[in-house]
């Protein structure tokens, strides 16, 4: 403990206890590494090794590996490649996650296409990082992620966004109906009267009776003629 030091009466130094004490720095982010490019893997790694919050705890080249070692020791932030040899980075993150590791997984990648980012974010990732990408960058996104973040190129967050943006396509007005109702539709616009139906499906003239009425409570529509016109609309 820091000490101060007063003068008694005879001059002579009187230690004396403080108040303050020394607060320890919080411990570093631990970051794993799923790369299989080794000059790639190094190079992030000395990013992060050259920090004062970030410490890389592991390296791999394989998603089989990874699986296997941060299974065993999960560091808190995984950095995840998708173009892997053997298992992709996707499957990599659904299988960590099934392990129950809770690491938050920052996918650093060059793929670009919608597909391929939302796979990613369905299999567990919360981050998603366009190569190439400067160190600064990295890092803060390593230290935003680690934080509850969910860090994204400008770009990928874009198409996540425009995504979302895209039109609902409008419901067909036979979609409610069942696959049995669906084939007596089709048989009706045919002109098959319901007794011919029923011998058709091998089932009794009242089964379609009932079939056509859930029909035309479904569509909205009160004969056959309707509900052949509107199913032809869809």
């Amino acid at each position: 403990m820091p000490m101060s030091l007063l003068f008694n009466g005879n001059t002579a130094p009187v230690a004396m206890a403080t108040n303050h004490r020394m607060v320890a720095p919080p411990p570093p982010i631990t970051v794993a590494l799923v790369e299989d490019d080794d000059r790639i893997r190094r190079t992030v790694a000395m990013i992060l090794n050259d920090t004062d919050d970030c410490r890389c705890i592991g390296q791999y080249a394989t998603g089989e590996g990874a699986v296997e070692a941060i299974t065993a020791c999960p560091p808190s932030v995984i950095i995840m490649d998708i173009n892997l040899p053997g298992i992709s980075g996707v499957e990599c993150v659904r299988q960590l996650v099934a392990h129950g590791v809770e690491a938050h997984v920052l996918m650093l990648t060059v793929h670009r296409d919608v597909e391929a980012i939302f796979e990613a974010l369905a299999a567990g990732a919360v981050g998603y990082l366009v190569k190439p990408v400067a160190g600064e960058q990295l890092l803060a996104a390593v230290r935003d992620v680690h934080g509850g973040g969910a860090p994204m190129s400008s770009s990928i967050a874009r198409k996540v966004v425009q995504a979302f943006q895209r039109p609902t396509p409008e419901p067909r007005p036979d979609d409610s109906l069942s696959p049995r109702e669906r084939e007596i539709l089709d048989l009706l616009a045919q002109g098959f009267l319901y007794k011919e139906i029923a011998e058709k499906l091998g089932t009794s003239y009242a089964t379609v009776r009932t079939h056509v009425e859930h029909i035309y409570a479904k569509l909205h529509v009160n004969s056959r003629s309707q509900a052949v016109a509107k199913s032809r609309k869809s």
